[in-house]
């Protein structure tokens, strides 16, 4: 398996290389000026000074060529000095983002908590159901309980979540006044009383996103339990006198986990991604916002660094699928 992961690990370097190369010419060749929101009455001098140090005007491979310098190895500087209190990157230009005048990975660092409580914690929750109802549907076909599970995630899946997401607003923040409708992110949790309160702030945003993941995930975890059931060995696996727990949860859902496991590990950058439509709602200040502000700025900084890193998550998380594959399926052998 070490021989593989390295393998795969020389793999993605010219492959992200390659995304970000792609990342930077389509945003290059996007439409819009960073600059058009300026007034109108700055001197023509003056606004080339400021492209000048924007660096706009520089040719396309220079500012790639010095992006991709400051994201491998100008930040990582920074973040090695941030742990050791040494001065390797004393001097050195980051990523500076266009509308915060602010470095990217400060601003990202400041967003990504707002993100892991809200959208981190509805994939968790959305996880955690999805693959109980999933066995459950399975195993008990067609019965009641799997019908209520189809119907819930034929509604998680068609109702999108900007109206599911006005739907919990109007009856559980107007209607029935029992959940802040907006999202406080200048809140501390210190004590019980804010962490109660931060639960209830919480809650809408995470049960819209929740009922997104649910419903998929349980009927991918469906499908593969049905499939697996009807399997020779969980026939031999019964006439060997073991009960049905044993073949359930030990034999079936061991090689049923190895598609969901795919889909569970792709649906992980999201997190970092955010819910751009859900925070939008519930203003959430996390990094989906970030990512919209950023576009409506034409903050090409922003908006390419976050992007690579989604893509970089993705790479990764593949990865981590990959090697779970080999736990989950001992035919599996990568060396």
């Amino acid at each position: 398996m070490l021989t593989f992961l390295i393998r795969r690990l020389f793999t993605a370097i010219p492959t992200l290389v390659l995304i970000s190369l792609i990342i930077f010419l389509l945003l290059d060749l996007a439409p819009g000026d960073p600059l058009a929101d300026q007034p109108l009455s700055i001197p023509p001098d003056v606004r080339q000074k400021m492209r000048d140090a924007l660096g706009l005007d520089s040719p396309a491979y220079i500012r790639y060529l010095l992006w991709a310098k400051q994201f491998f190895w100008v930040e990582p500087l920074v973040f090695v000095d941030w742990v050791t209190g040494t001065g390797f990157s004393e001097g050195m230009q980051r990523i500076v983002s266009w509308q915060f005048r602010a470095p990217v990975f400060d601003i990202i660092i400041q967003r990504l908590p707002q993100t892991l409580w809200v959208v981190g914690l509805a994939y968790l929750v959305g996880v955690l159901i999805a693959l109980p109802i999933g066995i459950i549907s399975a195993y008990r076909q067609y019965s009641w309980f799997d019908q209520v599970g189809t119907f819930v995630s034929m509604i998680g899946f068609s109702v999108p979540p900007f109206f599911s997401g006005v739907l919990m607003i109007v009856f559980f923040a107007i209607m029935l006044p029992w959940f802040p409708s907006i999202y406080d992110t200048t809140l501390v949790v210190n004590d019980f009383e804010s962490f109660g309160q931060q639960i209830r702030q919480m809650t809408l945003p995470v049960m819209v996103l929740a009922l997104q993941t649910t419903a998929q995930l349980s009927r991918f975890m469906r499908a593969s339990m049905l499939d697996n059931l009807n399997h020779d060995y969980v026939r031999t696996a019964r006439a060997k006198g073991m009960t049905e727990k044993v073949v359930l949860l030990v034999h079936v859902l061991r090689n049923s986990m190895i598609p969901v496991v795919t889909v569970i590990a792709l649906g992980i950058p999201s997190i970092f991604g955010g819910a751009i439509i859900t925070e939008q709602i519930f203003k959430v200040n996390g990094l989906g916002q970030l990512l919209i502000t950023a576009i409506y700025a034409n903050d090409l900084p922003m908006v390419q660094t976050l992007a690579f890193i989604f893509a970089v998550l993705i790479v990764l998380c593949n990865l981590i699928a990959d090697m779970l594959y080999g736990l989950l399926d001992p035919r599996i052998r990568y060396d």
